[in-house]
């Protein structure tokens, strides 16, 4: 007779890449295949695959979500420009101009799209790990972000009619050409926004020259590969500038450049701040808000953090950037937005200048405000929601929004948590350097993405935090918010797999969240069992001190610290949870 707990529900298991890949698999033969009877529908969502398989493969996860209903994710890469070279050169057989964009493009918001999904992120309650909070007084960094452009200079307004936006396009010849088409309905907010590609290189120009003459580090944060048409436009042609007529002047003064998706630059500029640099976020819209949090910090400092975070992103519409037709104008001509039949909105564009064209559902930001209200009223939060509405119509439909949905819960005698709306840039500043005890922060695709990074480093690392996706019809998907590791994954390699460094605790986290949601709905009471065991067993070993590299130094008793690397946690972890 089988020891292993049975479990009806098979379980949805969507794999990665690098060195997360290398450890989820680990995770997966000692906590799940060795001690349950389950069937796992597993789907290879590497990103060789989704490129060979030309985006079938998150097709094939968005169905296996909604068919099972419980999954969990590992983190996959996004390729940028060169990683998807060098997967093109491997496979000789692929034409690259004909490839569907779920083939090189983060697979992350289609699947949130695909099932409904918003997202809600939480540091994992840990009891000893403190901040080792760096010296931020008067710290010598600036923000360097663009005045115009942008959703800054978009027009954007809330749908009058139901039925479709167009985006039109007339260039030379004079015929119009329909770049982009989606459908909305009535009070459904939509945007165009587009930026200068001369504004650009002039911003880079100047950007460069502050940081020679100031002699400071540079470090440059976009979003390229989600919004490659927009910010990936941005980044190639500033860096095209640095490597014409900035690197070796750069070099000669001993200084140094460095690039990286805006949110995790965020949360290493805030956690680990370099001594002097110039931080240049061409976006304006994130820029100010980055702006005004550095200087927060350099006045005031990072407090100590007595409470954990918990943040919540809307990704059921697809909406804002990371829901957008972006792309650059292929020649000199003008934009048209047509609504209905109706024209709303016309500008000139130049060749090469980034547009973008995003819109969202007004029945999904119903559902996401609904459950952020459900999810306070659980766990007793506190909720403050950041909205742009002194300039964006764009956003004052999510204020509209809130207040319906308060009214229908106050109908159905169900008391709505105490709320605060307030400009995003209040917003992270609040997260950041004035906490409450226990506070919910619902945020945008961008906004959420750049917050919650910020928040997990603050937290002790990302690998601290956890994720999870829900949907309205109850598709429910875990995952862990950090990345691939791909610097580990090279030193993995190099040493044939001797060196394993990786701090799996989200993982696992994932893992024992997806199987107490099986074992609830099933009402399997053995296997919610395990999955509190499982998680009071991670909590535990980090608890007796046992923990991986990232964590060094970062408990209440660094004394009695034992690093170990990646197996040795796992096996830590397993002997906690068979004791």
């Amino acid at each position: 007779m089988s020891s292993k707990i049975n479990v009806t529900a098979p379980l949805v298991i969507l794999h990665g890449d690098e060195m997360a890949q290398v450890a989820f698999e680990r995770i997966l033969d000692t906590f799940v295949i060795s001690p349950l009877d389950i069937k796992l529908v597993e789907v290879d969502l590497t990103a060789e695959n989704r490129l060979v398989t030309n985006g079938q493969a998150v097709i094939d996860a968005i169905e296996a979500l909604k068919r099972y209903g419980v999954g969990v994710k590992n983190a996959g890469m996004t390729v940028n420009r060169t990683q998807l070279g060098e997967l093109l050169s491997a496979h000789p057989e692929l034409d690259g101009t004909t490839l569907h964009p779920l083939a090189t493009k983060s697979p992350n918001g289609a699947i949130r799209k695909g099932i409904g999904g918003n997202i809600t992120r939480e540091d994992i309650q840990f009891r000893n790990l403190q901040f080792i909070k760096p010296e931020w007084i008067g710290r010598d960094i600036e923000v360097d972000t663009m005045e115009v452009g942008g959703s800054k200079d978009s027009f954007n307004e809330l749908s009058r009619a139901t039925g479709i936006v167009k985006l039109m396009f007339v260039g030379a010849s004079g015929d119009p050409v329909e770049l982009h088409r989606r459908e909305v309905k009535k009070g459904d907010p939509w945007l165009l926004a587009t930026n200068e590609i001369d504004e650009i290189k002039a911003w880079a120009h100047r950007f460069f020259q502050r940081a020679i003459d100031e002699k400071r580090n540079i470090y440059l944060g976009l979003k390229d590969t989600v919004i490659a048409g927009y910010d990936g436009v941005m980044r190639a042609a500033i860096e095209d500038i640095y490597e014409s007529d900035y690197r070796a002047q750069v070099e000669a003064l001993g200084l140094s450049y460095h690039y990286e998706l805006i949110d995790a630059q965020a949360a290493r500029i805030v956690a680990n701040p370099p001594e002097r640099a110039l931080w240049g976020v061409p976006d304006n819209t994130t820029g100010r808000k980055l702006y005004k949090l550095v200087e927060q910090l350099k006045q005031h400092g990072i407090p100590t953090r007595k409470a954990h975070v918990s943040l919540s992103r809307m990704s059921a519409g697809g909406g804002d950037q990371y829901g957008s037709y972006n792309a650059p104008a292929m020649e000199d001509g003008i934009l048209k937005v047509i609504v209905d039949g109706e024209e709303k909105h016309a500008r000139h564009v130049k060749r090469g200048d980034p547009i973008l064209l995003m819109s969202n559902d007004h029945e999904a930001i119903k559902d996401w405000i609904t459950q952020v209200f459900r999810d306070a009223s659980r766990k007793d939060k506190e909720v403050y929601f950041g909205l742009k509405r002194e300039y964006m119509n764009y956003d004052e439909v999510f204020s509209t929004v809130i207040t319906d949905v308060r009214k229908e819960l106050a109908q159905a005698d169900t008391p709505p948590p105490s709320f605060m709306i307030m400009r995003p840039s209040s917003q992270l500043i609040k997260m950041i350097t004035d906490p409450p005890r226990n506070a919910l922060y619902p945020a945008q695709n961008l906004d959420g993405d750049i917050f919650s990074d910020i928040s997990a480093a603050l937290g002790g690392s990302l690998a601290t935090a956890s994720s999870i996706i829900e949907s309205k019809s109850g598709t429910m998907l875990f995952e862990a918010p950090h990345g691939t590791a791909h610097d580990l994954y090279l030193k993995y390699l190099e040493s044939d797999g001797k060196e394993a460094h990786f701090n799996s605790s989200a993982l696992i986290f994932a893992v024992a969240n997806a199987l107490e949601t099986l074992g609830e709905r099933e009402n399997n009471a053995a296997l919610i069992d395990y999955a509190t065991r499982l998680k009071a067993a991670l909590i535990d070993t980090v608890a007796d001190g046992v923990i991986t590299g990232d964590l060094k130094g970062k408990t209440t008793d660094p004394a009695a610290e034992t690093i170990v690397d990646m197996q040795g946690f796992l096996d830590a972890v397993a002997q906690r949870l068979q004791a």
